[in-house]
């Protein structure tokens, strides 16, 4: 048999992107009234029609800290779809007093660990080798197949829970750990032992893994929802004991907002948002 691959099949659904702004409250103050009321009436349209198309749809939170005022996130079809919505904000009135603070580029990413080692073994035993015109014919059914039985949880709507936490992550490569050079049946294991915990917690957080590598500067990002922001801190926290993420694990920045309807930008907007 030969050496079968290392690299997981993975399987692509939404292109993702993150905008994470600080809002200049100074520039705003000194707007005059009629003049806001022109850009909150746009801005609240504009969000409104975002909310309502999932999965092409767009969420804002306000940030907590001061990593940003406000956070656009926003699922679409494609990256030229992503670059249309960037556009469209950048377009509106409201972007005069949005200050860049932070990004990230996504697609979300379903891994197939146990699926893959199957695969690679079925396909050797019919006595293909991979990177031939059949082995990648045999990959390409599988990913074909998974896709359209996994397609709500490859292109989801946007969660509408209270609270988010975004952060983006990288498995260590260096000398002395390196994920990459473990065996996937090792690296299998591992992620089964991680996903059980995250089970766990099924009814309380949903969670939505995007890759990122070759898009943005980590491997990963990680989307959670919840109508309770203390499970984020639960659920992180019992994950760290684990063997992925307490030896091969490296986290980013992280980013908690609360979600604002478009029927509440307004309040927002007037420093008024509810509590």
């Amino acid at each position: 048999m030969p050496e079968l691959p290392s690299v997981p099949i993975t399987l692509e659904g939404s292109s993702v992107l993150h905008q994470m702004f600080h809002f200049d409250w100074t520039a705003w103050k000194k707007l005059p009234s009629g003049e806001k009321q022109t850009c909150i009436h746009e801005a609240t349209n504009l969000l409104a029609l975002w909310e309502q198309d999932a999965p092409s749809q767009s969420a804002i939170f306000s940030l907590l800290g001061h990593k940003g005022d406000i956070l656009f996130v926003h699922f679409r079809n494609s990256f030229a779809a992503l670059d249309r919505v960037q556009l469209q904000l950048a377009r509106a009135r409201l972007h005069d007093f949005l200050r860049p603070s932070h990004s990230y580029l996504s697609v979300v990413e379903l891994g197939l660990y146990e699926s893959s080692a199957k695969t690679y073994t079925a396909l050797a035993e019919q006595g293909l080798e991979p990177g031939t015109p059949e082995w990648d014919a045999g990959i390409r059914e599988v990913v074909e197949r998974q896709s359209k039985a996994m397609a709500q949880r490859l292109y989801p709507a946007i969660p509408e829970t209270k609270y988010i936490c975004f952060y983006p992550m990288d498995r260590k490569r260096g000398e002395q750990v390196n994920w990459y050079t473990e065996p996937m049946a090792d690296r299998q294991q591992m992620m089964h032992e991680h996903g059980m915990i995250g089970r766990r917690y099924a009814g309380q957080v949903r969670q939505i893994i995007t890759g990122s590598i070759g898009f943005d500067d980590w491997e990963w990002g990680v989307d959670l929802f919840a109508e309770d922001a203390l499970v984020f801190k639960k659920l992180i926290y019992e994950m760290r004991f684990d063997r992925v993420s307490a030896v091969y694990a490296l986290f980013g920045q992280f980013f908690l907002g609360i979600r604002i309807p478009a029927a509440q930008l307004e309040a927002w907007l007037q420093a008024q948002f509810p509590s």
